[in-house]
C-alpha cells in the first residue's frame, strides 16, 4: 500500500522509517517533512488541508497518518472521511480530548477515570480568587487550548500562581491556548507515558515510556517540547499496566464512543504514577514526541497494516508486537532552546553517528550544498537499541559524540530514573 505521513519532525520521521518497513508498503511519502527524511520517503512541499486530499486521491493514497495535533484539532480527519479515503487519527470532535484540557478533565470526571482535583476558569478575578483560598503548594496551571506541548506551569507559591494566570488568561502566553485555564492539584510520583492503538472500540496499549520535558539534568530548568525518552518504563510494571487498561484506557475509549466520538488513531496518555495508583496527567490525541522515537524501534510487526486495522474497525491485540530490549533516545537542540533557537550552523559526524548502530531521526534540519545544517529548536533525535537499559543508554551516548555544531545542548540523563528502579529491584 502507499502511506502518507503529515508532518515534519523526528517524531514524523521515526513514522516513517518504520511504516517503510511495512511488508505491505510500498511507497511512503511525507507532507512536508524534512530533508533527512529523504532516505525513507518522497518529501511533497503541498500545503492546506485542500491540497493534501488533492495528493492523496491523486496518487491513490491507501492510508494517511497525522503526525501533529493541529492537523486533527482543525478537523482534517473529517475531511478525508468525507472523501471515503482512509485516516489514522481522530475526529475533531474526538481530538478535543488534547484540544481542550477542560475538555478532557470533565470528560474523566464524568466517567469515573482517576486524574487529579481540578477547576477550569476563563475569568482572571474568580482564579485569583480560588489561588488565594487554596492553601496547598506546588499548584499546576495549565493552558486550555494547544501549546506545543509546553502550555503547563508548576506554580510553587501564591504569587507565581496568580502571576502565571493573568499572564495566561490575558493571552501573554501561549498564544490564545491560555484564555482558558485549568488549575489542578499537584500530584506527586513519577510520569510515564502509553501511547495506544485504537479503533473506536478496542485500544491496544504499546510499550510504555517516559519523557524528560525539561531542559537540563535534573529536571531542571523550563519545560521543552522533550528532551528525550526511554522505553520501556520500569515504573511501568505489568501490574501497573493491568491497572491502567482497566482503569483508564478501556473507560476513556468507552466514554468517547458512548459520547458519540469514537477515538480512531493513537491515543498517548501521560500519566502519574502515584502512591493511590495511576492517574492521568493529560491525554493527547496523537503520538508523542519524543517517545514516538523510542517505541516505534521496538515495534516487531506491520506497523501499516495496524493502522488500517485501526481505521476500518478490526483492531486486534494479537497483531501488535514487541521485540524484547530498550530503546533510549536522546535529543540533541540547538543554541538557545526553547526560549528561541539558532540556525544555519553546519552539522558533522552524522555518518558516524549511524556507524555506532544508532538510528538518527531529524527534527530541525535543512539540507544545502550537500550539508545538512540546524534548522529548529529539536535538531535531532539520536536513538539506541540493546538488550538493556544501561546498554541503550551508554549506545546512545556513544552515538551523540559522533555529532557535533556550534552550541549544540543535550541532556546527559536520559534513562537514569529507569536504571534507577531496576537498581531497587536489585
Amino acid at each position: 500500500m502507499k502511506v502518507l505521513v503529515i508532518g515534519s519532525g523526528g517524531r514524523e520521521h521515526a513514522l516513517l522509517w518504520r511504516l517503510a518497513q511495512s511488508p505491505s508498503v510500498t511507497e511512503v511519502y511525507a507532507i512536508t517533512g524534512n530533508d533527512g527524511m529523504s532516505d525513507v520517503a518522497h518529501l511533497i512541499p503541498v500545503k492546506g488541508h485542500e491540497d493534501i486530499i488533492d495528493f492523496a486521491r491523486l496518487m491513490n493514497v491507501d492510508l494517511t497518518v497525522a503526525g501533529p495535533e493541529t492537523v486533527l484539532t482543525e478537523g482534517l480527519a473529517d475531511e478525508f472521511a468525507e472523501k471515503g479515503l482512509a485516516f489514522f487519527g481522530p475526529s475533531k470532535a474526538a481530538a478535543r480530548i488534547e484540544g481542550s484540557k477542560g475538555f478532557a478533565k470533565n470528560l474523566m470526571k464524568k466517567y469515573g477515570v482517576p486524574t487529579a482535583a481540578y477547576e477550569v476558569f476563563t475569568d482572571e478575578d474568580k482564579a485569583v480568587e480560588y489561588l488565594k483560598a487554596n492553601k496547598k503548594y506546588p499548584i499546576v496551571i495549565k493552558a486550555d487550548g494547544l501549546a506545543a506541548g509546553k502550555g503547563v506551569i508548576i506554580a510553587q507559591t501564591e504569587k507565581e500562581a496568580i502571576d502565571t494566570v493573568k499572564d495566561m488568561l490575558e493571552g501573554h502566553s501561549f498564544g490564545g491556548a491560555g484564555r482558558s485555564v485549568v488549575i489542578e492539584e499537584f500530584m506527586e510520583g513519577e510520569e510515564a507515558s502509553v501511547l495506544c492503538f485504537c479503533d473506536g472500540t478496542t485500544v491496544v496499549p504499546m510499550v510504555s515510556s517516559q519523557d524528560h520535558k525539561r531542559i537540563y539534568d535534573g529536571d531542571k530548568g523550563p519545560n521543552t517540547g522533550g528532551m528525550g525518552a526511554y522505553a520501556p518504563a520500569p515504573v511501568m510494571t505489568d501490574d501497573m499496566m493491568d491497572e491502567v487498561k482497566v482503569k483508564i484506557l478501556r473507560p476513556m475509549m468507552a466514554a468517547m464512543k458512548k459520547e458519540g466520538y469514537p477515538f480512531v488513531g493513537c491515543l498517548y496518555a501521560g500519566l502519574m504514577i502515584t502512591d493511590e495508583g495511576p492517574k492521568v496527567v493529560e491525554f493527547n490525541c496523537r503520538f508523542g514526541d519524543p517517545e514516538t522515537e523510542a517505541v516505534l524501534p521496538l515495534f516487531d510487526g506491520d506497523l501499516a497494516q495496524v493502522m488500517l486495522d485501526c481505521v476500518h474497525g478490526k483492531l486486534t491485540k494479537e497483531e501488535v508486537k514487541w521485540k524484547k530490549g530498550c530503546a533510549v533516545d536522546v535529543v540533541m537542540a540547538s543554541e538557545g532552546y526553547p526560549a528561541s533557537h539558532s540556525s544555519g550552523e553546519v552539522i558533522s559526524g552524522l555518518e558516524e553517528a549511524k556507524a555506532t548502530g544508532c538510528l538518527v531521526f531529524h527534527a530541525g534540519t535543512m539540507k544545502k550544498n550537500g550539508e545538512y545544517l540546524v534548522n529548529g529548536g529539536r535538531v535531532l533525535n539520536v536513538v539506541a537499541l540493546a538488550p538493556t537499559l544501561a546498554e541503550a543508554k551508554a549506545k546512545a551516548y556513544e552515538g551523540v559524540s559522533k555529532i557535533h555544531w556550534r552550541g549544540v545542548q543535550y541532556r546527559k540523563d536520559i534513562a537514569d530514573k529507569g536504571l534507577h528502579h531496576l537498581e531497587e529491584k536489585k
